[in-house]
């Protein structure tokens, strides 16, 4: 198939060629490119950074920091950590049967890889693979969002400057860049986005067997019961879900409260809220905004429609279009057929249910896709067993929400609906690597005793071997 007339291709072709150069760099090599991305971001690039995500979504800048800097440098620092030991030789037992052999397995890069990454966590979400990938030796083409421009103009001045063009290239543009991108037979594909935009990556991926990690969402529930401390439960809970204006993957998408705790609760998230971002959001510098207006009308409309069906806004609901403002909303009495109960929600606003019998938050979940995340807020030991053993997610988090993505010894990602493969430190240098078997035969082979031509003793031998090796 050719694909010269392809806007992408030369690149492509360019790192193809490549690609065993970069591949065989050394540890050491491999730890130099990374100080240098690591350099880039901590100091050169750093105002740059923090200008470029407030003039996207106003995003303060202790919260780029916290959560678009840090995660990147932590990611560096666990792999330069780790990394001579990951990229030696694993040596494996050889069975009696294969005597006279070796055995091992190493890690050798995929190829040429493509990394298409969302704009929610721009800097967090792009260069987060890219250290992994960089990591495992691969050549990688970039693919950021089109919907934060400002932050894809530094990435890329980051990336042009570190790095030649057939080793990492960084390209911006529209979905159509990313189509035509997606025709050309990558080795692996890293996507980060919504499932229904996974499955079209996945589709094209077939195309060329290409091995896909996809990191994508899904409604993720928090449950709360009346076991734990709730002010400190509300304030971790207000926390991980208005972060970042609940542009979050892992935000929680709803909460289950006890019944009986309902009202409490309410006004405990009423309290944390002014705590956090004042009596009125919109004058906080804490809070950021919406990235566009179209998800922001995105977002009115499930306002919208939640009132249409006659549901009670507990708090917040205030917007303000000139400025993609949307206060921080609390809903409940919520039926299942609105569209804050069927979409993933991607914005500030939480919606209630409340329950009596865990049993029926479980239920309730399993008849879900499985989300990317669950929460549970308990003291309760059974409780908790039982959740976790009854339900099925990506990942999970007890007693706190969204920090479990800030553990670099955990793999992070989906299952099923809300992703395929996973990411962070090992994880994530595995998910960029093959995992090449190796054996050596190093004298006359135990197994050559039974070739043909098959005899009565060689048959013997066969039952031997069946029954005791």
């Amino acid at each position: 198939m050719s694909y010269m007339g392809n806007p992408f291709y030369n690149v492509f072709n360019s790192q193809k060629s490549n690609q065993f150069a970069v591949a065989k760099a050394s540890y050491k090599k491999r730890i130099n490119k990374l100080n240098a991305l690591k350099n880039a971001i901590e100091n050169t690039y750093k105002d740059a950074i923090r200008e470029a995500i407030y003039a996207d979504f106003k995003k303060p800048y202790a919260e780029t920091d916290l959560t678009e800097i840090y995660p990147v440098i932590g990611d560096i620092k666990f792999a330069k950590q780790h990394l001579k030991s990951w990229m030696k030789r694993q040596k494996v037992e050889t069975p009696l049967a294969l005597l006279g052999s070796s055995s091992w397995y190493i890690y050798e890069p995929k190829g040429v890889c493509l990394i298409i990454s969302p704009w929610n966590f721009p800097l967090n979400l792009t260069f987060g693979p890219l250290v992994s990938a960089i990591a495992a030796g691969n050549t990688v083409i970039i693919k950021p969002s089109e919907m934060t421009p400002h932050i894809s103009k530094v990435m890329k001045a980051i990336i042009s400057e570190l790095f030649s063009e057939n080793e990492v290239a960084l390209i911006e543009g529209d979905v159509k860049a990313s189509q035509a991108l997606l025709e050309l037979p990558f080795n692996h594909i890293f996507f980060t986005g919504s499932p229904q935009v996974g499955k079209i990556v996945m589709k094209a991926a077939s195309n060329h067997l290409a091995s896909v990690t996809l990191e994508l969402g899904g409604k993720s529930p928090a449950i709360i019961d009346d076991t734990i401390n709730l002010k400190r439960a509300v304030k971790r809970l207000v926390w991980g879900k208005f972060v970042n204006n609940g542009q979050t993957c892992i935000a929680p998408d709803y909460v289950f409260i006890k019944a009986s705790l309902k009202d409490v609760f309410i006004a405990e998230i009423r309290k944390q809220l002014q705590k956090f971002y004042s009596t009125n959001a919109e004058t906080s510098d804490s809070y950021s905004r919406i990235v566009n207006k179209k998800h922001f009308n995105r977002l009115v409309s499930y306002l919208q429609d939640a009132k249409s069906h006659s549901a009670t806004i507990e708090i917040g609901g205030q917007t303000n279009q000139d400025d993609c403002y949307i206060a921080p909303t609390v809903v409940s009495n919520l039926p299942e057929d609105s569209l804050l109960m069927q979409e993933e929600i991607f914005g500030p606003i939480l919606p209630i249910k409340v329950y009596e019998n865990i049993d029926e938050v479980i239920t309730y979940i399993n008849t879900k896709e499985k989300p990317l995340a669950l929460y549970i807020y308990s003291k309760h030991k059974r409780t908790i067993d039982k959740v976790i053993s009854n339900t099925r997610a990506g990942t999970s988090c007890i007693n706190n929400n969204v920090v479990q993505y800030s553990n670099h010894n955990l793999p992070f990602g989906g299952s099923n609906n809300s992703g395929i493969g996973k990411s962070h430190g090992y994880f994530g240098f595995q998910e960029f690597s093959n995992m090449r078997s190796v054996m050596k035969q190093h004298t006359k082979g135990s197994v050559e005793f039974l070739f043909p031509p098959y005899t009565t003793l060689k048959q013997k031998i066969v039952d031997i071997t069946l029954k005791w090796f």
